[in-house]
């Protein structure tokens, strides 16, 4: 209600297109100070009035609500008019135990939305932003959802904004907008400027915008909206959408439930009536009837996916997958390509230097992200910095020209507390200035350190005209140095000198070509190349421009840096190709660091595969493009919006495609993939909201042990149903035939309803934890339109039903024939019935290999299900209250035996076979693709 009431008084003064207006304009407009900021009871006023800064949600449903929700199922009800006709004729043993199954069923249901709901606020809790204001005359740091218009934002390096702005004040402030625009590179800020009212969102430079983050310099803004009226909140409004969270398969099963349902009352009707014909009491066959409905009717059904789904889910959440769209979870399985953006997701998302080079020579550098452990080596020979003049000229320079801060466990540290041989090194800042220090450090040459005895007094900051950063020092003795960085063809032109390591020499044209040579093999081995230069000034030229200054510089070396892949990435990628799931990388970097990297993580090769820029895939037609899409692994130079392009054609080919993303302009192909998987850590709000999975650490690998779970829960929800199905066939059967060839009930009202209870409880939900196969990566991608019977799961499901129901009339029938004990028969069906399933539960665990190949202590909880099952059957037998009540009778050892050898032939005989292969021939391989 409050967002609403503050959109509807925002809307008018949203009219005001603040890049339109003066700073001191909007500070007047929002009644506010740019110096003292707002007091802590105006903050107060506002909240209230335009409530907290958070994206509007669909309203949430009460607990108590969604509990009753769980009992509008077709069979819930089914089961609980069998509950009320079972109270009215006095069973209330049997009223308590089917009401006990609709309770648990329905708990079930409800936790599992519960937990969904639950996993999703601890993601937003784990990323919850916060934002230093001026409040009552103070920088304060607070929760970003407690911003108010108004209040004045102090910009630095790092931040990450979550409202938007009008800036009053800047510093060199450059904000990374690609989230929100797709443009790569920082974008200067001004606070003086005024644009005209119709000007693009990428060019308003005088105002700051949530789900950017500042990468340089410093400012201050006065927020002048927040939740919903951000840029980022209208984007969000209009794609934000309704979920249905009943999947496809929940859709059939519920489908199929509906036919069980009325199958088996009819064969529940037929057996009354041939019990009343042949003279058995109404009050029985009404009581067998209805217990046998409950047995027969699949009562599990239900809960099936909803169990699987909740477990599943739960163990993608603790591999840093998390589900937002449930039908995602199905559509894993059948993924058949995935698309990735390189940075971060392939690669580590951390800049380092492997290779510098000075005139006439080359250093390698080594070590990894951010640790400033390393070497410095040439020619396989460890270099000593203080040594080499050109290579510590070189670090000097990339720790002064810069503005990124090395942290420890965010945390600056300095002088004597620094340790090399600790952990938790991380950047505040550019990787790339982040890279240059790292490497300085490495050599020992801090920026705090060398300020001790040179202080910085001007800067000219980056700008994509200009292509470099400059900035003057002045030494302890006066004299003033410029120190420059950026791209090497800018700095070389600039450059008219070199230090050859024995002095400063004169930039001849062989000299240039040799740095360039140096350039392109850098390049080629897909390294970021940045160039350094320097040149001493004098205090008179103080008053120069920046280009005046940045000319006749002394050349001092080459950068090269890369982006590492992800070990695990490499390792994942292998894993696809052996689940015939393809992997392609989208990225706008160059074609040469893309298609680089992508041989390092041994996705491409030049031979059979290709490479394509944004600007190729622009010159091509969907036909043309259809043509050749299966054979392309590496998009570079691509904007955001090709990425709906790609997804749309690999569809039309027929794949299920799974899209990662983070920023806005990510959405609408995360939208349209059948899996859209956005970032955790650095995805937009936008994208998430348009995702079905988010990644919480940003990492391919979590892709593949997604689909991997994704595949597991298919394959459990399929155990689950060729279990139940089979066990409630074998039940039904029993009653059925018996009652067609005249015979007495086999089983009582109270001992149906009883192996309903001891076999459809734990040893089926132990199902559900089952882990997932060994091979279930060496399959191919399950087909999206098969049927859950598929793959021969519905004959196995008719064969093991006839087996179990006629094993329980062949002990039954002998029994009573032959014994002439009804009672003793009943008991004997009764537990061939239980023992049928119990053992029939492990051949449940795979549909490719016996239990005595997977191992039985694979999954102890089945084990512990099944003795606590058995022991529960004993119970009833040999206690003997218990036996008074379930109305059984003792069994001798030969019964017993009887009674196990028909009810586990086929798991004896699955056991001789295993040990008549084990001994002449190897076990087929549990990794041959099926």
């Amino acid at each position: 209600m409050v967002q609403e009431q503050h959109v509807s008084e925002v809307a008018e003064m949203n009219m005001e297109k603040w890049f339109a207006r003066t700073a001191e304009e909007v500070v007047a407009f929002w009644q506010t100070n740019p110096v003292e900021g707002l007091n802590s009871n105006e903050v107060k006023k506002r909240l209230d009035k335009y409530g907290l800064n958070e994206m509007t949600e669909k309203e949430t449903v009460a607990w108590w609500k969604k509990l009753l929700f769980q009992f509008q199922d077709f069979m819930v009800l089914v089961l609980l008019g069998a509950t009320l006709i079972s109270a009215l004729l006095g069973e209330f043993v049997d009223a308590v135990t089917i009401l006990a199954i609709v309770i648990i069923n329905a708990v079930l249901g409800f936790f599992q939305e519960y937990r969904a709901e639950q996993s999703m606020q601890a993601l937003k809790n784990l990323t919850a932003p916060t934002a230093r204001v001026i409040r009552n005359g103070f920088v304060q740091q607070v929760p970003a959802r407690e911003l108010v218009p108004g209040d004045i934002l102090a910009l630095e390096a790092g931040d990450k904004l979550s409202a938007d702005g009008r800036l009053t004040e800047v510093h060199d402030l450059e904000v990374e907008e690609a989230a929100l625009t797709g443009e790569s590179l920082p974008v200067r800020k001004f606070a003086d400027k005024q644009y005209s009212e119709d000007i693009a969102l990428g060019d308003r430079k005088n105002m700051v915008y949530a789900g950017t983050s500042v990468t340089r310099g410093r400012g201050r803004a006065v927020i002048c909206a927040t939740a919903m009226m951000t840029e980022v909140g209208h984007i969000a409004g209009m794609i934000q959408a309704a979920e249905s969270e009943e999947t496809p398969l929940e859709k059939r099963l519920e489908h199929l439930g509906h036919w069980l349902v009325w199958g088996c009352l009819a064969i529940c009707l037929v057996v009354v009536f041939t019990g009343v014909l042949k003279g058995e009491s109404l009050f029985l066959m009404c009581m067998s009837g209805i217990s046998l409905a409950v047995a027969a009717i699949p009562e599990g059904l239900p809960a099936i996916v909803t169990v699987a789904l909740a477990l599943g889910v739960q163990r993608m959440i603790r591999r840093n997958a998390i589900i937002r769209k449930l039908p995602a979870v199905e559509t894993l399985g059948c993924t058949t390509v995935i698309c990735s953006d390189k940075t971060g997701t392939l690669t580590q998302n951390v800049m380092t230097a492997r290779r510098i080079y000075t005139a006439g020579r080359a250093y390698d550098v080594t070590g990894a992200g951010y640790d400033i452990k390393g070497q410095f080596t040439h020619n396989n020979q460890e270099s000593n910095v203080n040594q080499e003049a050109q290579l510590r000229q070189c670090l000097l320079i990339g720790s002064l020209c810069n503005n990124s801060v090395l942290k420890q466990n965010n945390v600056p540290i300095t002088g004597l507390w620094r340790k090399r041989d600790t952990m938790g090194w991380s950047i505040e800042g550019d990787p790339t200035e982040g890279a240059l220090l790292v490497a300085a450090a490495k050599a020992g040459l801090w920026r705090d350190e060398l300020e001790k005895k040179m202080r910085r007094i001007r800067e000219f900051p980056f700008e994509s005209e200009r292509r470099r950063m400059s900035v003057v020092y002045r030494q302890e003795n006066g004299s003033q140095v410029l120190y420059v960085k950026g791209a090497p063809d800018t700095i070389l032109d600039l450059c008219t000198k070199y230090d050859s390591g024995t002095g400063v020499k004169d930039l001849l044209p062989e000299n240039k070509a040799e740095i360039t040579k140096a350039h392109e093999e850098m390049t080629v081995q897909a390294l970021r190349v940045l160039a350094v230069a320097y040149k001493p000034v004098l205090p008179s030229e103080n008053d120069l421009s920046a280009e005046d200054w940045e000319q006749k510089l002394v050349f001092a070396g080459l950068v090269g840096m890369i982006d590492p892949p992800r070990e695990e990435a490499r390792e994942a990628i292998l894993l696809c190709r052996q689940a015939g799931i393809k992997t392609v990388m989208i990225t706008g970097d160059h074609p040469n660091t893309a298609t680089a990297v992508a041989a390092e993580l041994r996705m491409f090769k030049e031979d059979s595969n290709k490479a394509l820029t944004g600007k190729e895939l622009d010159a091509l037609n969907d036909l043309e493009l259809a043509r050749i899409i299966n054979n392309v692994t590496v998009y570079a130079r691509v904007s955001p919006a090709h990425k709906l392009r790609i997804v749309k054609a690999l569809k039309a080919k027929g794949h299920i495609v799974a899209m990662t993303g983070d920023g806005v302009n990510d959405a609408p192909a995360v939208k349209e993939a059948d899996i859209g998987v956005a970032m955790g850590g650095t995805g937009t709000d936008v994208t998430k909201e348009a995702s079905s999975m988010i990644l919480a650490d940003d990492n391919f690998a979590t892709i593949v042990a997604a689909i991997e779970e994704g595949r597991g829960i298919y394959d459990n929800i399929r155990k689950f149903i060729r279990y139940l199905l089979s066990c409630n066939i074998g039940e039904v059967l029993t009653m059925f035939v018996a009652a067609l060839l005249g015979l007495p009930l086999p089983l009582l009202p109270v001992q149906i309803l009883w192996v309903n209870l001891v076999t459809d409880g734990l040893p089926a939900m132990a199902l559900g934890v089952d882990s997932n196969s060994n091979d279930i990566m060496y399959r191919a991608p399950r087909n999206p339109a098969e049927s859950v019977f598929s793959r021969g799961l519905g004959l196995k499901i008719v064969s093991r039903g006839l087996q179990i129901g006629f094993s329980t009339l062949l002990v039954f029938a002998l029994t009573y024939f032959y014994q002439n004990d009804l009672s003793l028969a009943r008991t004997m069906a009764l537990c061939t019935l239980v023992f049928c399933q119990l053992f029939h539960v492990f051949d449940c665990r795979s549909e490719i290999f016996t239990i005595f190949e997977i191992g039985f202590w694979s999954n102890k909880y089945l084990l512990m299900a099944v003795l606590c099952s058995a022991c529960m059957q004993l119970a009833i037998i040999y206690q003997p209250f218990l036996r008074e009540v379930f109305a059984t009778a003792p069994m001798s050892l030969f019964d017993w035996l009887m009674v196990l050898t028909v009810a586990g032939w086929t798991f004896i005989l699955s056991g001789l076979k295993y040990l008549v292969l084990r001994r002449h021939a190897p076990v087929r391989s549990r990794f041959s693709r099926v």
